[in-house]
C-alpha cells in the first residue's frame, strides 16, 4: 500500500451527506454546518419528498448528486468520488450527528491523524438514539474487532468519521450498505493509518424512521469483519498502529474542542 503523502496542504473540507426522504430534517442539519466548510455534497437516494429542493433552498451552493444505486454505502462512495476537498467529513442527514463537532475531527486531522472516528462511549460522549439490542450488538462487534485485529476501538458501528481524501486508495471501498462504516474502520487499521477516536454525542433522529435494519445490517457487518480478518491473515499484514483517543472531562473542554476555528495552514504528517 502506498502511504499518503507526508506533506499535506489543506485548504478545503468537503462534507458528504447521504439522504433519502430527509426534507424535514435538513433544516436542522444544513443550517448548522460551519462556515469554514468549503463544499457540501448531498447524495440523494431517489427521495420521494422535497429533500433536494429543501437542500438547494437552504444552501444555494450545495452540490446535489443523484444516487444511481441504493443504500448508504453506495451513496457515500459516490460522494467520496465527487468530493473536491482535501479532507472529507461524513455527516448524517437525520440530525443524529452534530455539525458543531466537525471542528474536532478536522483539527485532529490537521494535527497528524489520517482517519478520525467518532465514539459515543468515550468520556464526554453519549447517545440518545441506541436501543438495548443495538447497544448489545455494537458492543459485541466492537469486542470482536478488538480481539481479531488487536486494536482498541470503543465504538465500531458509528458513522461520524473524517479522513484525508488521499487515504481513499488505501481503503479501496467496495461495500454498499451500512457495513461500509465498519469496512472503513477495519481497512484503516489494516493499512496502518494513524487512526484516532474522538468523543461524540449521537442525538435522536428528528423526524421519520431509521433506514438501519438491526439484524440484517448487523449480519452484514459481521460478514465484513470475518472477511477482512481472513484477508489480513492470508496476506500476513503487520499489526495495526494503536488507536489514539481524545475526550473531554468537563463542559469547558467540550466548548473548546467544538470550536469551529480551524487553522488551514500546511501540516506535516508523521512518517511511517
Amino acid at each position: 500500500m502506498q502511504a499518503p503523502s507526508i506533506y499535506r496542504v489543506s485548504q478545503s473540507v468537503s462534507v458528504i451527506i447521504p439522504a433519502l426522504n430527509e426534507a424535514r430534517n435538513l433544516p436542522a442539519v444544513l443550517t448548522r454546518i460551519p462556515a469554514w466548510v468549503s463544499e457540501v455534497v448531498l447524495v440523494d437516494g431517489h427521495s420521494s419528498d422535497d429533500t433536494v429542493q429543501i437542500a438547494q433552498k437552504l444552501l444555494p451552493g450545495i452540490r446535489v448528486i443523484m444516487q444511481e444505486g441504493c443504500c448508504k454505502g453506495d451513496a457515500l462512495r459516490r460522494g467520496f468520488d465527487a468530493a473536491t476537498g482535501d479532507i472529507i467529513v461524513m455527516l448524517d442527514a437525520d440530525g443524529s450527528t452534530d455539525p458543531a463537532e466537525m471542528g474536532m475531527f478536522v483539527r485532529l486531522l490537521r494535527n497528524g491523524a489520517d482517519f478520525v472516528k467518532g465514539s459515543r462511549f468515550l468520556q464526554g460522549a453519549g447517545t440518545a438514539d441506541i436501543s438495548h439490542l443495538r447497544r448489545w450488538g455494537n458492543n459485541g462487534l466492537t469486542m470482536l474487532v478488538r480481539w481479531l485485529f488487536g486494536c482498541s476501538f470503543s465504538d465500531l458501528c458509528y458513522g461520524y468519521m473524517a479522513f484525508w481524501k488521499d487515504v481513499l486508495p488505501a481503503l479501496n471501498l467496495d461495500a454498499d450498505g451500512f457495513e461500509i462504516e465498519t469496512l472503513m474502520s477495519v481497512r484503516a487499521l489494516r493499512a496502518r493509518l494513524k487512526v484516532m477516536e474522538v468523543h461524540s454525542f449521537e442525538a435522536k433522529r428528528i423526524y421519520g424512521e431509521s433506514h438501519l435494519r438491526t439484524w440484517t445490517d448487523g449480519w452484514r457487518v459481521l460478514k465484513v469483519i470475518i472477511k477482512e480478518r481472513l484477508a489480513h491473515f492470508r496476506r500476513n499484514y503487520p499489526a495495526p498502529l494503536p488507536v489514539e483517543r481524545q475526550f473531554v472531562v468537563n463542559a469547558e473542554d467540550r466548548r473548546a474542542q467544538n470550536s469551529t476555528r480551524v487553522n488551514l495552514e500546511p501540516v506535516r504528517n508523521q512518517t511511517r
